[in-house]
């Protein structure tokens, strides 16, 4: 079974402006631990631990959720859970594309429109171009505009064919990406209960809540977890729509007209 990489201690050391060399000079190691942190998953001894967690200003479940089960009985399942955002708005805006900058494997999508990617970055099928070109495996899951769940859910929110239509737009701002080999794009006719953002082993999961659009609802921040059973949840929920979806065939422009 291949090692972990802690993307979540690399993202930390970045935005704090520090370098390897600073984390291991303070922690008082040697930087080829800190490296192995990193590159390999490993686990720090708790005092190391701290000591990585105060530097950076960040909590030390943050960095390593899997000292979760140690801490007042907690389960594995909560040692997946990363952070839990009462609504979408709450997560950092650049928590989306860092986590794809690091994907090295798999990235999958299941949305209705997901317009809000596209919005927050105009390069964005670009990004997902040249992911897929360094052979990152995607996987595009967008509502059917033209089915019956697309409609419900349009008239629930209150905003009737403004959903079908966010859908084609998304379409024609992500189609840059769609001939890339390795870019897999479908359409669902499901009624969609969570919107999945799957970055190898890291999940964002936008629930739903009814008559509210998903940008109001909580956002579950997710890692793989020995024993945890959420991940493969909602990472099992996606592959069930996957098969059960159709390929887009139509040029994204045909579906705007």
């Amino acid at each position: 079974m291949r090692a972990m990489a802690n993307e979540r201690l690399r993202r930390a050391i970045q935005q704090a402006g520090l370098r390897l060399e600073d984390v291991a000079e303070h922690v008082e190691i040697d930087v080829k631990t800190v490296e192995r942190w990193i590159t390999k998953g490993r686990l720090p001894h708790a005092r190391n631990r701290v000591r990585a967690a105060r530097l950076l200003h960040i909590d030390e479940l943050d960095l390593w959720p899997e000292v979760a089960e140690s801490r007042g009985g907690r389960g594995a399942s909560d040692g997946e859970l990363v952070r839990l955002y009462p609504h979408r708005g709450a997560v950092p805006r650049d928590c989306w594309y860092e986590l794809l900058e690091a994907t090295r494997e798999q990235f999958d999508v299941l949305v209705h429109a997901g317009l809000f990617l596209p919005d927050g970055r105009s390069d964005l099928a670009a990004l997902v171009r040249r992911k897929a070109e360094d052979g990152v495996n995607v996987r595009l899951v967008y509502g059917d505009p033209d089915c019956d769940p697309v409609a419900v859910r349009g008239a629930e929110e209150g905003i009737g064919d403004g959903l079908a239509a966010r859908i084609r737009l998304a379409l024609v701002y992500m189609r840059e990406a769609f001939d890339e080999p390795n870019v897999s794009v479908r359409l669902h006719a499901t009624t969609l209960y969570n919107s999945i953002y799957r970055y190898d082993d890291e999940l964002l999961i936008n629930t739903h809540a009814y008559g509210v659009p998903a940008g109001q609802s909580p956002v579950l921040h997710l890692r793989r977890f020995p024993g945890g059973r959420l991940f493969d949840h909602y990472a099992a929920s996606f592959e069930r729509v996957w098969e059960s979806s159709r390929p887009l065939v139509e040029a994204p422009a045909e579906l705007v007209a």
